[in-house]
């Protein structure tokens, strides 16, 4: 048990603690087995998990807001329930320093299942980053019309090229209030596991080792990251069980 253990943690990258290792041994290797004797076993192996999750939301108070040129009503209201695909899906910009370079990161999450269906990297925020996101999880998904598209008050979001981008395509705007971080909180999540998970515990040499650190992470998030949420599923099984159920 304690080999199967430690080979375990040693292919999570030492990211993973008792939590996760006991849900991989029920799951994926049908044991039954107590969360508290794999918390002894990796006590005793000398294990914990290299990440150390801290998650600090900015006071967005502080900076002043311009004028948006569209704003869109808030959709979403922290409703995050969902039975079915393509039904609401959520939007952000996150940023990543290496070296004197900065690469952003413009991200679709669907709410149903927690999956990644489109993602984009730029080192420019302009407008058309985030609407060649939308394009390719309409490429994607193809049945759009009506999916609630939530996003915050970012400019690119505002502008009227994304905004007739989504009326092109039937796809309903939505916007959190000013000051409410919490009200895309499930992208802000998926990018602070994104952070903690790939990109902080490493030394990230340069762009090149970035972008390909960033599609590596969001394959294995996708396909097979297990949520408890998703009844111990990764995001596209729990996709594709809920379906064919």
């Amino acid at each position: 048990m304690k080999e199967l253990i430690l080979r375990l943690y040693e292919e999570s990258d030492k990211q993973w603690g008792y939590r996760n290792i006991h849900m991989e041994l029920v799951e994926e290797y049908h044991m039954k087995i107590n969360h508290k004797r794999v918390y002894r076993l990796c006590r005793e192996l000398g294990i914990q998990s290299i990440i150390r999750r801290k998650r600090k939301y900015p006071n967005y108070n502080q900076y002043r807001l311009k004028e948006p040129e569209t704003v869109a009503p808030n959709l979403l209201n922290r409703d995050f329930t969902v039975d079915k695909p393509n039904q609401k899906w959520v939007t952000d910009i996150t940023t990543f320093q290496v070296g004197e370079e900065k690469v952003h990161l413009s991200a679709i999450l669907d709410l149903f299942n927690n999956e990644i269906i489109a993602y984009e990297m730029s080192k420019s925020t302009e407008t058309l980053f985030v609407v060649k996101t939308v394009y390719q999880a309409i490429q994607k998904e193809k049945d759009v019309q009506n999916v609630i598209l939530h996003s915050d008050r970012g400019t690119q979001y505002t502008s009227k090229l994304y905004q007739d981008t989504l009326e092109a395509y039937e796809i309903k705007s939505s916007m959190s209030r000013p000051g409410n971080p919490y009200d895309n909180a499930c992208i802000e999540s998926f990018f602070s596991h994104l952070k903690t998970e790939a990109f902080y515990p490493y030394s990230v040499q340069n762009v090149e080792d970035l972008e390909v650190i960033i599609h590596k992470y969001i394959f294995k998030y996708n396909h097979k990251r297990r949520q408890r949420r998703l009844n111990r599923l990764s995001p596209v099984s729990f996709k594709q069980q809920q379906l064919a159920s």
